[in-house]
């Protein structure tokens, strides 16, 4: 039996339909549920939200000049540091005055830091004249309300290794 063209393509059409409403209905995990910080130490969470629109490159964190971990993007992980003053700062292409930051980790504390991709930055003529986008990131300190959610909808990866 032969089966037009228009028909296979409708077929296949609705087949597609039903896959995408299954994976669609999915129950999908539950959120992360996030740890607090140990008391004998300060708890800095970094994340990085997932966008498609952005580059997926994955630069360096640093604490105090030290590589820590990298930047995935739709990712979260944190570090556990002693009570002080520490340098955070994100590997970037262009130097800008938000590339590092300075915080105060007390014993208990929990800081959540996000990186954030910085398109502004264009070389080579401009965007429209055949310029092109250099990977470049700042750090941004954000409040707990707003952090654990984004954190709870990221991939928590685990802690990096000192």
């Amino acid at each position: 039996m032969k089966i037009n063209k228009l028909a296979r393509a409708t077929w296949l059409a609705a087949i597609g339909m039903l896959f995408a409403g299954l994976a669609a209905s999915a129950q999908t995990p539950p959120p992360a549920t996030l740890s607090a910080a140990p008391p004998q130490a300060a708890r800095v969470w970094f994340y990085r939200d997932l966008d498609p629109y952005e580059s997926l490159a994955e630069p360096y964190i640093r604490i105090d000049g030290a590589v820590i971990g990298a930047s995935v993007p739709g990712a979260a992980f944190y570090r556990d540091l002693p009570p002080g003053r520490h340098r955070l700062s994100v590997d970037s292409y262009v130097d800008d005055k938000y590339q590092a930051i300075d915080v105060d980790a007390a014993l208990g504390r929990e800081l959540y830091v996000r990186v954030v991709p910085n398109n502004n930055f264009v070389e080579g003529g401009g965007e429209h004249a055949g310029g092109y986008h250099r990977n470049s990131y700042v750090l941004w300190l954000y409040p707990p309300e707003v952090a654990r959610a984004a954190i709870a909808r990221s991939h928590v990866a685990a802690a990096s290794p000192r």
